[in-house]
């Protein structure tokens, strides 16, 4: 499958090249879902023999359950079961550093660490065998080659690659696993050397966080001279916080570097990415229905749906043929909504657009409020605000009977005489569009922070000191 050096190492997938024009990285992708639920449930029942014999975790969670491994045969089976909830995760990890007790492999076989990014407290870490860490390089690889990268091409890496993020090495090693050279500057190398990079090597492919793209973009004329749409970059592929998702935002990234934008989704405890747009950009499919089995929980009545257009619930994920740090019914805490269950490029899982987390949901007065949609909204006044805004949640838990408290930047063009007009106008479109009351206050352009290498938090806690 891949290419080994003498040592035991291995980097690009030995077909890889071959695969450019392939309408698929893997033909499990456009496989008939009948014959995807046989496999999945194939991989189910060895899962569980594995963690069976592997897991003292999910020994003692299923004995606590009263369930028998030798019970779960099908995915309905698995709706029996507790979920896996992040808190018991990062229990799990401090109680037996540095993988937690629900590593299920032995360290002499684990060959790599990751970590979550830890913006709900300390990171995750998590363990790789060899066979999960090609796993996730195939995951990923099917992920950017739906999105639109190919072998032979050069993607700049605009991701952190500090810190241990999965944004950082292992989407290097993806890119590299699939035959593409990867630029590795990183947006930690900041904006100058990125542009620079760009302008140099003029790679095809630009990876990276949605607000970092656009900042990166906005940069090119002051660092390089010229328009970022000058610079060759033909695929541009965001995920890792919300705005790839939003219209207003991706047009944004679009126009400004004169590509294509299309959105992938994942997460550290499964895997880098398994989630990813095609070319017709109208949702992201499941790519990796053989490695995840994933369920959709309606948080109204706490009971799984189909996954059926118009649906919306929250992500729970079951690994299966992991070994290092398996989950079961893993709750993700990414709300979504399914745009779609079929697509004209042949690929057979359904379509989403993750609406938010549910860790990042406020209930303002009953209404449930998501601060990605509110920033939809905001993204879409381009002629009186920047775009940039972010929600003050200054209040225990996330449940608020009073207004919300909004931050908008202006526009650059924009006087702040108009400031009382425009602060009326979108706490009324935010009232219309989202049926909450909101307490805006516009700010000069550029009050906030640009982006950089790490996320952008769209939620304060507390209100910043502004002038």
């Amino acid at each position: 499958m891949t290419s080994t050096t003498e040592f035991g190492m291995r980097f690009r997938r030995a077909d890889a090249l071959d695969k450019k024009n392939a309408a698929c990285w893997h033909p499990v992708e456009a496989m008939p879902l009948e014959a995807v639920r046989r496999l999945q449930e194939e991989k189910l029942v060895a899962q569980m023999a594995y963690l069976k014999q592997k897991s003292p975790f999910y020994q003692k969670k299923f004995a606590d359950a009263g369930i028998s491994f030798e019970e779960i045969l099908t995915i309905e089976d698995l709706q029996k079961l507790p979920f896996t909830m992040k808190t018991e995760v990062r229990d799990s990890l401090a109680a037996e550093p540095p993988f937690g007790l629900h590593r299920a492999a032995e360290m002499a076989d684990i060959i790599q660490m990751q970590a979550s990014s830890g913006t709900t407290g300390s990171p995750s870490y998590v363990a790789l065998t060899e066979a999960d860490a090609e796993m996730w390089h195939e995951m990923s690889a099917r992920c950017f080659f739906a999105a639109g990268i190919r072998p032979g091409d050069m993607a700049l890496h605009a991701f952190s690659l500090a810190k241990g993020f999965v944004g950082g090495l292992p989407i290097a090693q993806a890119l590299q696993y699939m035959g593409v050279i990867d630029v590795p500057i990183g947006a930690d190398g900041g904006a100058d050397r990125l542009l620079r990079a760009a302008a140099d090597v003029r790679p095809r492919c630009l990876v990276g966080a949605p607000n970092f793209s656009l900042f990166l973009a906005e940069k090119a004329p002051e660092i390089l001279g010229r328009d970022a749409r000058e610079l060759g970059i033909e695929r541009i592929v965001v995920g890792g916080e919300p705005g790839g998702g939003i219209p207003a935002i991706r047009a944004k990234i679009e126009e400004a570097w004169g590509a294509a934008c299309v959105e992938i989704l994942g997460g550290t405890d499964l895997g880098v990415t398994y989630w990813a747009e095609c070319d017709e950009q109208s949702g992201m499919h499941m790519l990796c229905m053989d490695y995840i089995i994933t369920e959709l929980l309606d948080p109204d009545s706490g009971k799984v749906i189909p996954f059926e257009d118009g649906a919306e619930g929250e992500l729970i994920y079951t690994a299966i043929g992991r070994q290092a740090s398996p989950l079961v019914r893993f709750r993700s805490g990414d709300h979504v909504e399914v745009l779609g269950t079929t697509c004209s490029c042949g690929r057979t899982g359904p379509k989403i657009r993750c609406v938010g987390r549910t860790d990042d949901m406020l209930i303002i007065r009953g209404a449930n409020v998501f601060p990605s949609a509110i920033q939809s909204i905001i993204g879409e006044m381009s002629v009186e605000t920047n775009g940039v805004m972010r929600v003050v949640a200054d209040f225990e838990g996330h449940t608020s009977q009073g207004a919300l408290k909004i931050i908008v930047e202006r526009a650059r063009t924009r006087s702040p005489d108009q400031d009382a007009a425009l602060k009326q106008i979108i706490e009324a479109r935010l009232r219309d569009a989202l049926v909450f009351k909101a307490d805006v206050r516009i700010v000069a352009a550029d009050t906030f922070e640009k982006p950089g290498a790490a996320k952008v938090a769209l939620t304060l806690r507390k209100y910043p000191d502004l002038p």
